[in-house]
């Protein structure tokens, strides 16, 4: 019961409903039936025919031929689907039953390539029968389907105004079909519902992107500020290096300008400053032209100081 009540609305919930009840009452028909009916509205073709199939020998009635015919279709064997029109006991179905199997068997020739075909076997009394028949409809859209594949237009037109005609609960999409035969297309409310949302959607684009370059404009200017006070740090470097003594511009300014003697200096070394030379490194005591050049002059009253601790020679 669970399953037959939301079969329309969720067919998947309906066929796990259904699938609880076999593994509770797998022998009961009607347990199989629902199974059957579910897994065929939830568009699992297999199950479905497995299950109907077991219903038909548990129960010896053809009740649902037509599904089974269907669900072949779906499959891909439309020869299984006529087949069992062929073989079906006509005179001992119901008249619904009848008419869904025989829509089914003209879909399949159909299928075939076979719309002649198709448009013969649907040309029964009950196509101009009662208007009021609950299969009035179906019946005559099949037939308009079947004409209008098989090239026949105007054919067609007729009997999707008359199948719209009679369908006032809407199960088929006969008025829709008439109209586009008629090279007449209506814009619904989604349209306009969706022109509004593009409206909308272009709106909000604006102001973000008016916020976005707002955004760049207040990262630029603090961008500059980050700049200026990095120009001033390094303001303050050149300052403390000149406080030091230390100016790489003065120094280069200094050795391109002065003449260099390079006679006589020594190879570098390892780690590329040049060599100390061999008059820097003699000992107190060398000629006196060496120690007028290497020792510097004494402050006044130092002298004599100097004198007495200087060792003879």
């Amino acid at each position: 019961m669970a399953a037959g009540q939301i079969i329309d609305e969720d067919s998947e919930l309906a066929l796990n409903h259904a699938i609880a009840a076999r593994r509770l009452a797998s022998r009961i028909a009607v347990v199989r039936e629902a199974v059957g009916l579910a897994a065929y509205a939830a568009g699992d073709w297999t199950t479905a025919i497995a299950e109907l199939r077991t219903y038909h020998r548990m129960t010896g009635r053809q009740t649902h031929l037509a599904e089974l015919a269907d669900c072949e279709r779906a499959l891909g064997r439309p020869e299984r689907a006529i087949d069992l029109f062929r073989g079906a006991d006509v005179a001992n179905l119901e008249k619904a039953g009848a008419i869904e199997l025989l829509i089914v068997a003209a879909g399949a020739r159909g299928d075939l390539g076979q719309h002649d075909a198709a448009v013969a076997m649907l040309q029964v009394k009950e196509l101009t029968g009662d208007d009021d028949a609950e299969w009035a409809a179906r019946l005559r859209y099949a037939y308009a389907d079947a004409l209008l594949a098989a090239g026949r237009r105007e054919e067609a037109r007729e009997w999707f105004a008359r199948t719209a005609a009679v369908d006032e609960e809407q199960v088929t999409d006969a008025a829709e079909r008439l109209l586009e035969l008629d090279g007449v297309t209506i814009e619904g409310d989604d349209a306009d519902e969706d022109e509004e949302e593009g409206a909308e959607a272009s709106a909000t684009g604006r102001d973000s992107s008016d916020g976005d370059r707002e955004s760049d404009d207040r990262d630029d200017r603090d961008g500059d500020l980050d700049d200026d006070e990095e120009e001033y740090d390094d303001e303050d470097d050149f300052e403390d290096e000149d406080e030091d003594g230390v100016d790489g511009d003065d120094e280069s300014v200094d050795v391109a300008d002065t003449d260099v003697n390079t006679d006589g200096l020594g190879d570098e070394d390892e780690k590329g400053a040049p060599a100390v030379s061999d008059s820097l490194e003699k000992p107190a005591g060398n000629d006196a032209g060496d120690d007028a050049v290497t020792e510097p002059a004494d402050k006044d009253g130092d002298d004599k100081a100097d004198a007495e601790e200087k060792p003879k020679a």
